[in-house]
């Protein structure tokens, strides 16, 4: 797991797909239950994750991803049956898990203000297009966010989320650029595998 150091109560995580009890095409750290991959696997899994940032796995929020740009306050312990793509809260101690393949995991935390608060977003293409950070092909992405967001034909899809980041005010943005497709051995990628697979994720609380 990768740890970001971030200022503030946070605890936050990138998971890769090492360190956990699944095997196959899930092997080892999948954090989907929607994969295909035993549930009780994908749980215990689940409760590694939250190990390693002290987190409660029974209070774990998560959404139904759907390539959104919505983000819902979480709820504890509630699970998989509000359609968003983001979770965000201000309440210490509840653990919240955005699911990621080959979609940027982002993990946003409130450096100003009285109050803590945390988010964690699945921004893929459609999400960042629309504004978690439009179902679009390369030209749209070209008018929002200038020419140099492409290479060649492929959207540079981090740097999108970046500057959609930077355009909604957010001071510093620290990257990890790491690419899902290019590291089996860390990541589970539906661009170079498909489908059966796992899924990675960012997993966050405040302290």
């Amino acid at each position: 797991m990768i740890r970001w150091e971030s200022q503030g109560p946070y605890e936050v995580v990138f998971t890769t797909r090492e360190g956990g009890v699944s095997d196959g095409p899930y092997a080892s750290l999948n954090l989907g239950r929607r994969t295909g991959d035993d549930v009780e696997r994908v749980d215990e899994n689940r409760r590694r994750a939250c190990d390693e940032i002290a987190a409660d796995a029974e209070r774990l929020a998560l959404n139904y991803q759907v390539h959104s740009a919505e983000v819902l306050p979480a709820e504890a312990g509630r699970r998989g049956d509000r359609h968003a793509d983001g979770l965000w809260t201000d309440q210490p101690g509840l653990p919240m898990l955005a699911l990621t393949a080959d979609c940027v995991p982002v993990a946003l935390a409130r450096a100003n203000g009285a109050t803590p608060a945390v988010c964690v977003i699945h921004a893929g293409r459609i999400g960042v297009l629309a504004g978690i950070l439009a179902a679009g092909v390369a030209e749209p992405y070209r008018q929002r966010f200038g020419a140099k967001i492409m290479s060649g034909r492929n959207l540079d899809l981090p740097s999108a989320a970046e500057q959609a980041l930077q355009d909604a005010g957010v001071d510093r943005v620290e990257r990890f650029d790491l690419c899902t497709a290019c590291n089996p051995e860390l990541f589970f990628s539906h661009r170079r595998d498909g489908k059966p697979r796992g899924v990675q994720g960012v997993l966050a609380q405040i302290a």
